[in-house]
C-alpha cells in the first residue's frame, strides 16, 4: 500500500473518565487491520516516540499503528505520576484500540524503557485483546535498575530524567507564561549543571533540583517514603499473570540490561513463547549518530541488528507480529531463540535458550600484590586496604547507564580511575588463550570497614597489550554492619558476552563509590532521604584461605 491516513489527538477514554489522546496511523486500502499501540510519556509526536519502530514501515506492512501519551503527559489529560495508573490505562487503551474502525482485533504492543514497561503493564493487568509485546530496554524490578541498585541509588538516571520530563512537563501546569519560563530557566539551569553542581546536592534521596521542580521524579522519593509503591513498576514475579508472547530486546551496555533478560527468563520458566535479542547497544542506541559504537569501541555497522528478516529491528519486530497479529498470520512457526552479540569476536550467535547451559562458573581469586588467578589463595592472612571519601568520590566512566551527557555509555580507558588510591587493582597474567564471559557475573567480597554503612564496587576490565582498561560489566551492593566486623558479600556484577583474546588480561577494581551513577554512601548509616554529613571511612579488603574474595566468571568453551 502506497499511502497512509493520520488521525491527530484523537480521544481515548479511560474507565474513569480521564480522556488520554493518541495519533492513529492507518493503511488507506480495505481491512481489517491489526494494531500495533506505543504508550510514551515523551510526546508521541516526537521523533523519539519512532525510535524503535519505523511506523510508516509498519503501515505499509498492513498495521494500524496508534501513539498515545501516557495519562498528563503532553496532550493527554489527568495527573502526571510515573508508573500509577500504566496498569489500567494500559488495559484500557488495548481494549480501545481493539474497537478501533477496520481494526481485526488483535493488537501488539512496542517501545523501549518506560514503553517497554507500559507493554508489561497491560500484559499483566490481561487486555483481553493482547496478542504480543515487544518490550525493549527495558526492566524487571525497579530496585535492581531503575530506582535502585545493590541498595544505592541509580542518583545519575534519576536527577537526569527527571529534570528532562519536568521541563516538558511545566507548559500543563504552569499558571501563566512568566511562571512558565521561570521554572523552564531555573531547571535548564539545573540540567546544564549535572556534572559540576546538581548531582552534588545533598541529600540524594530528597535532591534539592528535584524537588525545586515540585514534580514528581522518576520515582525514587516515593519508593524511600513507601517501598510498596515500586510494585506499580514492578514486573518480577508477575510473569505467571502474562499469558501473551515476548520479543525481549536489550544492550550489553543498557542501564536496564538485567531486567531484559530476566523478563525473558521468568516468562520462558512460565512457558509462555519468548525471544531475547542482546546487541552491543548502550540505552540511547536508537538515538545515537554512530549506533555501531559503544563508548571506545567500534563494534562494525553489523552489529546492529541481528542477520535475520531484513537485516533492521523493525523488519525483526514486524516478522513477530505478523506471527500473533494479523487474521491469517504466517505459517512459518515463531522462533523461540536466543540472538546475542558476543563482543571481542563481533559476532551475532543464535542459542536456544539463555542462560547458556554450556557456561562453567569459574572463579578467579584476589591475591596479594595486586594479582588475580584461578589458583585459591595460599596466605593465612592478607587484606588490601585503602579510604573511601565521600567528598572525592570515584568518577562514573562508562559503563550500563543513562545519566547527563558528561557521562557517557559504554566502554572506556579505566586507567585514570586505577590510578586512584581508592580502588584496588587485581590483574591477571596474559591470558594463554582465548577467553569467553558469556552470562551472569559476581563477586563474593570479604570486607570490613569502620563505620556503620557503606558500599562496595567491583567492576570487571579487559586490558589489552598496550595496557588499555576497557570496563565490561559492574556492580555495587550498600550494606549496614558493626565497626570492624569482617562481613562476606556477594555482589552482582549483571551479564555480558565477550571474548577475551589471548595475550590480554583480565582485571577487577574494587573500590567504595562510582558516581554520579550512584548515589555516595555517606559512612554514617543515615537515611538518604535526610543525609547530609559524611565521614570518611577505612576499607579493608581479605583474601586468604579462610577469607577468599573472588569473582566468578561464566566461562564458554571456546572450541
Amino acid at each position: 500500500m502506497s499511502q497512509v491516513a493520520i488521525s491527530f489527538d484523537v480521544s481515548v477514554p479511560m474507565r474513569d473518565g480521564v480522556i488520554l489522546r493518541a495519533d492513529v496511523y492507518r493503511p488507506t486500502g480495505p481491512g481489517p487491520w491489526p494494531v500495533l499501540v506505543q504508550r510514551t510519556p515523551y510526546d508521541k509526536a516526537s521523533p523519539q516516540a519512532a525510535a524503535q519502530l519505523d511506523i510508516l514501515k509498519a503501515v505499509r506492512r498492513g498495521y494500524i499503528v496508534v501513539q498515545q501519551d501516557t495519562r498528563g503527559r503532553f496532550a493527554s489529560d489527568g495527573e502526571w505520576l510515573p508508573w500509577a495508573h500504566e496498569h489500567q490505562d494500559g488495559y484500557d487503551t488495548v481494549e480501545w484500540a481493539a474497537t478501533l474502525p477496520d481494526s481485526n482485533g488483535n493488537v501488539g504492543m512496542f517501545g523501549g524503557s518506560y514503553t517497554g514497561n507500559t507493554q508489561w503493564s497491560a500484559a499483566v493487568a490481561g487486555a483481553p485483546h493482547l496478542r504480543a509485546i515487544a518490550p525493549q530496554i527495558t526492566w524487571s524490578d525497579p530496585a535492581d535498575g531503575i530506582f535502585f541498585r545493590g541498595g544505592a541509588i541509580e542518583h545519575g538516571l534519576n536527577l537526569w530524567w527527571s529534570l528532562m520530563t519536568a521541563a516538558g512537563q511545566y507548559p500543563k501546569v504552569a499558571v501563566d507564561s512568566g511562571e512558565l519560563f521561570a521554572r523552564l530557566g531555573a531547571t535548564i539551569s539545573d540540567f546544564d549543571r549535572l556534572a559540576e553542581v546538581t548531582y552534588w546536592e545533598m541529600p540524594s534521596g530528597a535532591a534539592p533540583a528535584l524537588t525545586r521542580t515540585n514534580l514528581p521524579d522518576i520515582g525514587t522519593r516515593r519508593a524511600l517514603r513507601d517501598s510498596s509503591s515500586m510494585a506499580e513498576a514492578r514486573v518480577a514475579g508477575r510473569h505467571g499473570e502474562v499469558t501473551v508472547p515476548s520479543l525481549n530486546v536489550g544492550g550489553w551496555y543498557d542501564v536496564f540490561l538485567q531486567g531484559t533478560l530476566d523478563n525473558y527468563i521468568a516468562a520462558r520458566e512460565q512457558g509462555h513463547l519468548t525471544r531475547l535479542i542482546v546487541g552491543p547497544w548502550e540505552h540511547l542506541h536508537d538515538l545515537n549518530p554512530r549506533p555501531e559504537r559503544a563508548g571506545m569501541v567500534n563494534y562494525g555497522l553489523g552489529s546492529m541488528a541481528p542477520p535475520s528478516g531484513d537485516g533492521t529491528m523493525t523488519g525483526i519486530q514486524l516478522d513477530w507480529f505478523d506471527q500473533f497479529l494479523p487474521n491469517e498470520p504466517v505459517e512459518t512457526e515463531p522462533d523461540p531463540g536466543v540472538d546475542i552479540f558476543v563482543m571481542g569476536l563481533n559476532q551475532w550467535r543464535h542459542e536456544q535458550q539463555w542462560p547458556l547451559a554450556r557456561a562453567t562458573d569459574t572463579e578467579f581469586f584476589l591475591h596479594p600484590g595486586g594479582q588475580l588467578s584461578t589458583a585459591a589463595p595460599t596466605a593465612d592472612v592478607a587484606s588490601s586496604s585503602y579510604v573511601y571519601d565521600p567528598a572525592d568520590p570515584v568518577p562514573t566512566t562508562g559503563g550500563a547507564l543513562v545519566m547527563a551527557s558528561d557521562f557517557l555509555p559504554g566502554a572506556f580507558d579505566q586507567q585514570a580511575v586505577e590510578s586512584r588510591a581508592d580502588v584496588l587493582v587485581f590483574t591477571s597474567d596474559p591470558l594463554q588463550q582465548d577467553l569467553e564471559i558469556t552470562g551472569r557475573v559476581s563477586a563474593t567480597l570479604f570486607a570490613a570497614t569502620d563505620g556503620p554503612s557503606t558500599d562496595w564496587v567491583v567492576r570487571l576490565c579487559e586490558v589489552d597489550e598496550r595496557g588499555t582498561s576497557l570496563n565490561i560489566v559492574d556492580g555495587i551492593t550498600r550494606i549496614d554492619t558493626e565497626s570492624g566486623r569482617v562481613d562476606e558479600h556477594t555482589i552482582d556484577l549483571w551479564s555480558t558476552s565477550i571474548v577475551i583474546k589471548a595475550g590480554h588480561r583480565l582485571r577487577v577494581q574494587v573500590t567504595s563509590s562510582n558516581f554520579p551513577r550512584w548515589d555516595r554512601n555517606l559512612n554514617t548509616g543515615e537515611d538518604p532521604a535526610v543525609a547530609v554529613e559524611h565521614r570518611v571511612a577505612q576499607q579493608k579488603i581479605f583474601h586468604d584461605t579462610a577469607r577468599p574474595s573472588r569473582l566468578v566468571l561464566p566461562v564458554v568453551p571456546t572450541s
